[in-house]
């Protein structure tokens, strides 16, 4: 007698391997307080949608083609997604998986992102440049929850393949994907700290 497992959440993380990944998460966050200096759209919009926080998902969503150092980080990313991509055993056909949207989440305390998804793209990610481990936590939700009609919670020593929702905990310099399906949400951040991070969709074109 065994149990088998079927029908996984796969999700992909690594760190960035440069020489001077100190240096450039450094230069990085530096630009990212520049946009948004410059972003007057984005910080209006950001005040009513995104409170406590900037994001410029509604104004500034192609960076890698505004930043030299952010084209270097897509590049890098790319051949992360394509190695992901294979492990998915998704079969692309003629087609690629190229990244079509990317911006900047800069969170400050009391700030959250509430469960949301990221339709009509296959892949999405974020890359941290400022995180801490104990806060703002990454946290994704089993898609089959709705279907949960008469089971019981999952106890607190469970493993995570069997609980409902599960944290992931982050940190500088690390890479998130997952596939754009899944639901996921930031908890609130607590600190004094502000949490940095590039978000980013990768479609199937």
């Amino acid at each position: 007698m065994s149990i088998q497992e079927f029908f996984p959440t796969q999700i992909w993380t690594s760190k960035l391997n440069f020489r001077d990944r100190t240096r450039f998460i450094k230069d990085c966050i530096e630009e990212v307080y520049v946009f948004r200096k410059l972003d007057r759209p984005g910080r209006a919009w950001s005040k009513i949608h995104y409170p406590h926080g900037y994001t410029s998902y509604s104004s500034i969503t192609d960076l890698p083609f505004r930043s030299v150092r952010f084209a270097r980080l897509r590049d890098w990313i790319d051949q992360q997604v394509k190695r992901y991509a294979l492990g998915l055993e998704r079969d692309l056909g003629r087609r690629k998986l190229q990244m079509t949207s990317c911006w900047i989440n800069i969170m400050g305390r009391d700030c959250h992102h509430s469960f949301h998804l990221h339709p009509l793209s296959m892949i999405s990610g974020t890359f941290y440049l400022k995180a801490d481990r104990s806060d703002g936590r990454f946290k994704i939700e089993d898609p089959r929850i709705g279907l949960f009609m008469a089971s019981p919670p999952a106890k607190a020593t469970a493993k995570s393949r069997n609980q409902r929702y599960c944290d992931l905990a982050v940190a500088p310099g690390q890479l998130v994907l997952f596939e754009s399906w899944l639901k996921h949400e930031v908890t609130q951040v607590r600190g004094s700290e502000d949490r940095i991070s590039i978000s980013f969709n990768y479609d199937w074109q």
